[in-house]
């Protein structure tokens, strides 16, 4: 029988999370100690966290990859804001020409949607800048691109400080707009709910990426920093996606094939055991050991020989099937992974499968948060803002990830609320520049 095996493979034990969650804060103050740790814990310099009561409007720059957008956020208090907004393609020309062409259309981008809302050009204002590339942060509105991803190769930025880059492009376009905030994302989708929930101390981010940010008593930040800072805490942005421990990790055969067929082997083992960029290669990667050993589809492959040939989103609708037949689980694999037939039996296989590795997920996803709460000793419970498609649309997955708190840390659990989270990079970003305007 096959369950038994699989089940051995992906289930991971409550008392092996509570190792996995000891050890992870472990590594967390590592990060805070020293540079050149697996998880970075990168002080974001967000030392201020919103009351509510903020009021005004403010700019934000989000750049994510292929798409950028320009917002304007106009905060009412009482948590309420109001967002306009244009959006933009960044086109595969502009990913490589020179960097003050690059910014330079921000820029241009900016003046005409100022216009467009007919607002005064000349008008002073604070802009925040979500830029979602690795950056070595030196204050809050200062930071170095360390390198590019995503395609990007534009000349004369790395090593520079984007917020001035954006600045010289800004005024030579005669712009009075001071970019007041550089602002991780996830770093933005805490303060950006924290703006309607005073509680909000932790942000995470369960996506097709993973990252988690929470706020941090400065004495527990002892590695030096470019500039320091008088205030009791400050966001930490800790790349969790990097924690990488396989004697910790529960990872499976089908994880290191994935692993060994990605672009960065070693590298972001956490991130490939729960985000939504891997776990339908980690399924495709299981069907296609059981296919192989005749027990599954009578040895037709369709396209899961191909790279990305079962997507992540096919998961979620193959969970959500509760039909007898297992009708829209016929439909994916026939229609869409090209399986010419299919069996009842196949079926419950398959859905099995999404359910292992979907279930795995959310309970490393809990273990990340149970590390923190943790490492902070906030066992008074606080709200947990949440953002990602895999949060937000994979059937089961906070209440998934509920259980596995529970497990794990008792009727502390109880008060600690996950709750879905929005736009971290455009509210968030514009909130941050004015708490530190």
């Amino acid at each position: 029988m096959i369950y038994p095996r699989l089940e051995h493979d992906f289930t991971i034990s409550t008392k092996h999370l509570q190792q996995m969650v000891k050890h992870l804060a472990n590594e967390m103050r590592k990060g805070l100690a020293a540079d050149g740790h697996t998880v970075r814990m990168i002080p974001s310099y967000i030392v201020k966290r919103p009351t509510g009561d903020e009021t005004g409007s403010y700019l934000a720059l989000d750049l994510g990859g292929s798409n950028f957008r320009v917002c304007l956020v106009t905060f009412e208090g009482q948590g309420r804001a109001r967002v306009r907004q244009s959006k933009h393609v960044v086109t595969e020309d502009l990913k490589v020409a020179h960097g003050d062409v690059l910014f330079g259309f921000f820029a241009e981008c900016i003046e005409t949607f100022l216009k467009e809302q007919g607002l005064d050009v000349a008008e002073e204002r604070k802009l925040g800048f979500t830029f979602s590339f690795p950056i070595k942060q030196t204050a809050v509105n200062r930071g170095t691109l360390m390198q590019w991803n995503k395609g990007y190769q534009c000349e004369g930025v790395v090593g520079k400080d984007v917020v001035e880059l954006l600045g010289v492009a800004l005024k030579k376009r005669g712009l009075n707009v001071k970019v007041t905030a550089l602002v991780n994302d996830t770093v933005g989708t805490l303060i950006s709910h924290a703006y309607k929930d005073s509680q909000t101390l932790i942000a995470v981010i369960l996506g097709t990426g993973t990252n988690a940010a929470y706020v941090e008593s400065l004495s527990n930040l002892t590695k030096p920093l470019p500039t320091p800072s008088t205030s009791e805490e400050m966001i930490i942005n800790t790349e969790w996606g990097a924690y990488d421990q396989e004697h910790i990790l529960p990872t499976t055969l089908y994880d290191q094939q994935l692993d060994r067929a990605s672009s960065n082997p070693r590298k972001q083992i956490f991130e490939k055991m729960i985000s939504g960029m891997y776990l339908g290669e980690i399924v495709r990667f299981a069907l296609l050991d059981l296919i192989g050993t005749g027990e599954l589809f009578k040895g037709e492959y369709g396209c899961l020989k191909d790279r990305g040939g079962f997507e992540t989103a096919w998961m979620s609708r193959i969970e959500r099937d509760h039909s007898i037949e297992l009708s829209d689980t016929r439909s994916v694999l026939e229609d869409l992974v090209h399986i010419p037939h299919t069996t009842v039996s196949d079926r419950r296989m398959v859905k099995h499968v999404c359910e292992l590795v979907g279930i795995r997920a959310a309970r490393l996803s809990a273990a990340g948060i149970a590390a923190i709460l943790t490492k902070t000793n906030r066992l008074s419970g606080c709200t947990v803002a949440v953002d990602g498609s895999v949060f937000e649309h994979y059937p089961h997955f906070s209440n998934r990830m509920g259980d596995a708190l529970r497990e794990l840390l008792g009727l502390v659990a109880e008060g600690v609320v996950l709750e879905q989270a929005r736009d971290g990079s455009g509210i968030g970003a514009a909130l941050c520049a004015a708490l530190h305007g």
